[in-house]
């Protein structure tokens, strides 16, 4: 069982020149973290992502 997951905005089509990384013990917490970057370095809206987005979002969670 992995002991944290992680999310590199970099691997998101469209961001591979962002540096942001996030790890946390959960998924969930990853989600909140990318949430809040999104947010704060990119001025995204999460609540107006699509479930095509989240999907794609999803993929790019991995176990560490």
């Amino acid at each position: 069982m992995p002991t944290s997951f992680s999310y590199a905005c970099k691997d998101y089509p469209g961001m591979e020149s962002c540096p942001g990384k996030v790890v946390a013990q959960t998924e969930d917490e990853v989600w909140k973290l990318m949430e809040l970057h999104a947010v704060i370095a990119h001025g995204e809206d999460p609540s107006l992502w699509t479930d095509e987005d989240r999907a794609e979002l999803a993929k790019l969670i991995t176990p560490e």
